[in-house]
């Protein structure tokens, strides 16, 4: 057998140099153009657009109601800093989205770990805004249970993927002692609209994961039992319950939010005539939404709604048919708590839901909880990026759903 070596045009060159050089950066930028999904990038810069527009238009009114005889707002003043914040957000977000999977992973579980012990320092540490103790300051005042969120998804999903290498593993055990602490922190601040979403997420991920229908029934009645006990055992949650169904001075505000969603009708009164906003608390943060109904029209309002379905909806597509275990839990829990936050403000606004102190993503004014829901998303859109070297560990979400649905039938019959 001849031990002559095939001739590769250039290959001398590189073995001279050291071996074969790496790509540049411009190669790198090419492959994650090719690998990332640019359909849900442009969902998530569209919202982002649509979130400029809406802070510029509510900034005069908070601006207004926040202004002291000492200091006087500018009315532009919030737009001008959810400008900044929003450049910050996107460095975070594209740069999160180029990690490879397993870095995607490292980063998330090391921001579980550290929001968690911030979220034990908020009782020692915190102080308060707006009646709830749940900031911390290290130089930058920032809520941990915002940064908690994204890892919160990845560091569950991972567990629970444990169940691959060893089924023994109580890794339900783990998640549900995980989600106990995380709501038990929460509750101090208290934080009950967190609590619910982070309750959300979690159910996701454990149904996804293969629960027994059993169980899931039993961790529905617990969580239907947790809600219970919040109404009887925390003075903020029975208030803001008791004043969504009974009338009061947090009804009064939510009210106030859905006189002003309908006050411009279909089309709007136009940017900067809108005048219900000028008394509405928030008005750039929690109630945004309801800006956009008076100076955009509800033609705009469902213009977002349907950019928020479109954008979970494209995640499940991206994942009917993904391999990786964990890469299909954990962005399945990200995008939940993204839409899950939306459908929750958005209720809010309509006052179909008592209200919870939380932003529109994307969209609404934020300086911490911006950068934080870009990282999510960042940490989204590099979790679906398409890698044609996975192994097979697992049947993509449309052959598990089809296969669970399969043995219901077979239980039935």
């Amino acid at each position: 057998m001849s031990s002559t070596q095939p001739y590769v045009p250039g290959f001398g060159a590189a073995l001279a140099q050291g071996g074969p050089r790496r790509g540049s950066k411009w190669s790198e930028v090419k492959i994650w153009w090719r690998e990332v999904d640019r359909v849900l990038l442009g969902l998530v810069l569209a919202l982002m657009v649509i979130g400029t527009a809406a802070v510029a238009a509510g900034s005069p009114a908070s601006a207004r109601r926040l202004s002291t005889a000492q200091e006087k707002l500018p009315d532009l003043y919030f737009y001008w800093a959810h400008l900044r914040w929003q450049f910050v957000g996107l460095a975070v977000m594209f740069g999160a989205s180029a990690l490879s999977r397993d870095n995607a992973r490292r980063v998330g579980v090391v921001l579980a770990g550290a929001m968690l012990a911030g979220l034990l320092l908020v009782p020692l540490i915190g102080y308060e805004v707006n009646g709830a103790k749940r900031w911390i300051r290290f130089g930058l005042g920032f809520q941990p249970s915002e940064f908690l969120k994204p890892g919160f998804a990845i560091a569950l999903a991972w567990i629970l993927s444990w169940r691959l290498k060893d089924p023994q593993l109580p890794v339900l055990a783990i998640v549900s002692g995980l989600m106990a602490l995380v709501a038990a922190l929460l509750m101090l601040q208290p934080d009950l609209g967190s609590t619910v979403l982070f309750c959300g997420v979690w159910f996701v991920l454990v149904t996804l994961s293969g629960v027994s229908l059993k169980k899931i029934g039993a961790m529905a009645a617990a969580g239907v039992a947790g809600i219970v006990a919040a109404y009887f055992l925390y003075d903020n949650a029975r208030y803001r319950i008791d004043s969504f169904l009974g009338g009061g001075s947090e009804f009064d505000q939510v009210g106030l939010a859905e006189k002003t969603l309908l006050g411009g009708g279909w089309t709007g009164t136009g940017f900067w005539l809108g005048l219900r906003k000028m008394s509405l608390p928030e008005a750039h943060t929690d109630y945004v939404f309801s800006v956009i109904g008076e100076e955009f029209g509800l033609l705009t309002c469902a213009l977002v709604i349907a950019l928020y379905l479109a954008l979970v909806v494209r995640v499940l597509v991206r994942l009917a048919d993904e391999e990786n275990l964990f890469a299909l839990l954990a962005s399945a829990g990200l995008v939940t708590q993204i839409g899950g936050q939306a459908f929750i403000n958005i209720l809010v606004n309509l006052q179909l839901f008592p209200s919870k102190g939380m932003t529109l993503p994307l969209v609404s004014y934020g300086g911490s909880s911006t950068i934080a829901i870009c990282l999510g998303v960042g940490l989204l859109l590099a979790l679906t990026r398409r890698n044609p070297f996975l192994t097979r560990e697992t049947p993509g979400l449309r052959a598990i759903l089809t296969e669970r649905s399969s043995t219901n039938k077979e239980k039935g019959a």
